[in-house]
């Protein structure tokens, strides 16, 4: 069974969404592309226009990974702008935004306000009142390889909404079934239903931006 990753580096990994870098060769499987904080130079209206090209495609199904990060050495307002640019292009095309953050997850719920269509937050390995803060702002997370090892974020998804729920890989070596055995484990259910649930979830996610455009 092929276990859906929602968020991975492997260009050979067809079940899940690849991570697409400026000028990377395009993959047959779907894709996010994004501008990375930490990639943001000062060529970034290149990386841009590239963007801007590469999500028109049909498997481009999010605008990632890109958002904050305190620990780069790039000027906060810069990434700032940066982020904000790509959160008005989702809005556009009308696609989901995979969001990287790393010690700025107050500033989130400002580019959550400008968005119309679903955060979702990937590699989520924050205590639990972070992660309950975000969950009231309406954002989905994805947890990856802390999950095995880490007893808090265990404990947390415990008790957190599957409806809310995907799983990755993201860079590390590991197989995402593990990772499926193991939050299944935690919600007593077994790995083939939470597969279900997280296919079911990227449909929502997809109903959600359909109903938001009949709204508009």
């Amino acid at each position: 069974m092929n276990f859906f990753d929602f968020h991975h580096h492997n260009f050979e990994k067809e079940c899940g969404i690849f991570n697409l870098k400026f000028n990377d060769e395009l993959p047959e499987s779907i894709f996010s592309a994004g501008i990375h904080p930490q990639s943001i130079t000062i060529g970034v209206e290149d990386e841009f226009l590239w963007l801007k090209e590469i999500s028109k495609l049909s498997n481009c199904v999010a605008i990632g990974e890109c958002g904050l990060d305190g620990l780069v050495d790039v000027e906060e307002k810069l990434q700032e702008v940066v982020f904000e640019r790509q959160v008005y292009l989702a809005n556009e095309i009308k696609k989901p935004l995979i969001i990287h953050c790393v010690r700025r997850f107050s500033r989130l719920i400002h580019f959550r306000k400008l968005s119309k269509v679903p955060m979702i937050v990937h590699g989520f390995n924050k205590r639990k009142t972070i992660g309950d803060d975000l969950l009231k702002d309406d954002f989905y997370l994805s947890f990856g390889k802390s999950v095995l090892y880490n007893v808090n974020l265990q404990e947390f998804l415990k008790e957190f909404p599957l409806d809310r729920l995907f799983l990755e890989t993201d860079s590390a070596d590991f197989q995402i079934v593990e990772l499926y055995q193991k939050v299944a484990s935690l919600k007593n259910i077994e790995p083939e239903d939470l597969l279900k649930i997280v296919k079911q979830n990227l449909q929502n996610i997809q109903i959600s931006i359909l109903n938001a455009e009949k709204l508009a």
